[in-house]
């Protein structure tokens, strides 16, 4: 006769519950995410493996991870929005209609791609998001080389990245800074803005996909971006004591190590 109860899951979101030491995993992975992001950027390095190791099939736990740092970027473009404004409006339309565009196209492309398919392409956009990062400097200075005025083929460029934004969105960033340097933009301050500006379109369109496709586990999703809006506060007091090259190294780190982790899961099952 077996004695004693079962716990109460603590939430749950189609047959998936929440345990305390995964509510408590989630929330340092969005605090530290939001901490990452306002200092050198990376926090899908964290939010995404959490999810993943708190069950949730990858497809399903990349567009929670969309959502849990989605509020963020909102916040990055208000901050430079006086640089913002030193583009046309037509030019923000024109930049901001692309990236919906591309956007969407990457998420609907998340939709039809099923858990396996997924896990296999994981591991190497995870090593693509981690080594951009890592060359972030490096990639702008190659873009910088070879920069063209905001032509139609820049467009392509810009859909391309919003395409690999709306499908995973890691290192968005940094490929979106080397894409405006290939355009001849000088100016990081108003790169930056467009960045953030750009990423919160894309996401807001990501985020509406997926939501009205299921996708999203809400109570993770929530609790994570609670956490990731506080980790953004905290970050600009760590920036102050700990040196942006040590939080460099730390998301190196992070995303080489889950990128090997997730390609070992697709040779032991």
């Amino acid at each position: 006769m077996e004695s004693g109860v079962a716990p109460t899951p603590l939430f749950s979101w189609k047959g998936k519950t929440m345990s305390v030491l995964e509510i408590v995993v989630l929330a340092l992975a969005g605090f530290g995410a939001g901490v990452v992001n306002t200092i050198a950027g990376g926090g899908t390095f964290l939010t995404f493996p959490a999810l993943v190791w708190a069950g949730v099939p990858p497809v399903a736990a990349n567009a929670t991870s969309a959502v849990s740092v989605f509020p963020g970027y909102l916040g990055g473009a208000i901050g430079f929005l006086s640089e913002l404004k030193t583009l046309s409006r037509a030019q923000m339309i024109r930049l901001t209609a692309i990236t919906l565009a591309g956007g969407l196209t990457g998420s609907l492309l998340l939709l039809v791609s099923s858990n396996e398919a997924f896990s296999l392409i994981v591991p190497f956009l995870l090593f693509f998001a981690t080594t951009a990062f890592l060359l972030g400097g490096k990639l702008r200075a190659w873009a910088e080389r070879r920069s063209r005025a905001l032509k139609p083929e820049g467009a392509l460029g810009l859909f391309l990245v919003s395409v690999y934004g709306g499908y995973f969105n890691g290192g968005l960033g940094i490929v979106l800074l080397a894409l405006f340097a290939m355009w001849g933009w000088r100016d990081i301050h108003l790169m930056n803005g467009v960045k953030n500006g750009l990423s919160f379109a894309l996401s807001a369109i990501s985020v509406a996909t997926f939501a009205v496709a299921g996708l999203v586990v809400w109570p993770m999703a929530v609790l994570m971006m609670v956490f990731a809006v506080l980790g953004g506060y905290g970050g600009a007091w760590i920036a102050k004591a700990v040196p942006a090259s040590v939080v460099r190294i730390i998301v190196i780190l992070i995303g080489y190590g889950m990128s090997a982790i997730f390609l070992g899961r697709l040779f032991v099952g």
